[in-house]
């Protein structure tokens, strides 16, 4: 089923400060709505969640994964964080990857960072943001690593590459799990992805990081190369 565009008024032409009713009443126009455009749609979600696609994205809330692949409810498994990073001692992200991979059996997962990402911005400066400073510190630790590799850029490239970098560092991460080497020592296919999206224009960015197999896995240190040096990639179509 072809995803079709949201209708009605967005929040932004709600009552301000919203209220928990206004939310409750959208919900019944938007089950209407998609009851009459899709018959049947509800019962087979019921039934069921057969997504092919893990997203492993950002929190920002302008970067929505099913709307911005034009894909509907229950076609994409989704785990979100603050800046989109797979740490290798996280449970929480481990523990969907291994739902995704050994549960739902998905063909490909997605690590998607975007541009002007407020967690990479973070990691960037000396500022104290509480706890957050935890979670973020692999990334700040990776720009201290390489801050004169990148001193050449402008401070907006320095963002964008370091974007580019922490999403490619997360699919190597994402590679490196026992839990996607042994899928595909069994021969289960999983192709693994780094995209950045661009909130600009609404576009994603191949970043060229894909791993798909054990015999890829060169992928990864090829990954660990790219993080020296370099601008951000160009913008594509």
């Amino acid at each position: 089923m072809e995803a079709k565009a949201h209708p009605g008024p967005s929040a932004a032409d709600l009552e301000r400060p919203l209220k928990v009713e206004q939310l409750i009443a959208r919900n019944r126009e938007w089950a209407k709505e998609m009851a009459e455009a899709y018959p049947g749609f509800f019962g087979s979600l019921v039934k069921q969640q057969n997504p092919e696609i893990l997203w492993i994205g950002c929190s920002d809330s302008r970067v929505p994964a099913n709307e911005l692949m034009k894909l509907l409810p229950g076609e994409v498994f989704v785990h979100r964080n603050i800046a989109n990073i797979v740490h290798t001692a996280d449970l929480n992200s481990h523990s969907v990857i291994q739902y995704a991979v050994d549960v739902l059996k998905v063909r490909h997962i997605i690590v998607c960072g975007h541009y002007n990402c407020g967690g990479v911005a973070a990691a960037l400066t000396n500022n104290q943001y509480g706890l957050v400073d935890h979670w973020i510190r692999s990334i700040k630790d990776v720009y201290v690593q390489h801050e004169q590799d990148l001193a050449h850029l402008s401070d907006q490239e320095r963002l964008d590459r370091m974007v580019e970098i922490n999403v490619e560092r997360s699919v190597a991460a994402v590679a490196g799990s026992t839990i996607v080497q042994n899928a595909w020592a069994r021969g289960q296919v999983i192709e693994i992805h780094g995209w950045c999206y661009r909130l600009a224009d609404g576009r994603i960015k191949e970043l060229g990081c894909d791993i798909k197999g054990l015999e890829d896995l060169k992928g990864v240190l090829r990954v660990a190369k790219s993080l020296k040096a370099g601008s951000p990639t160009k913008p594509g179509n």
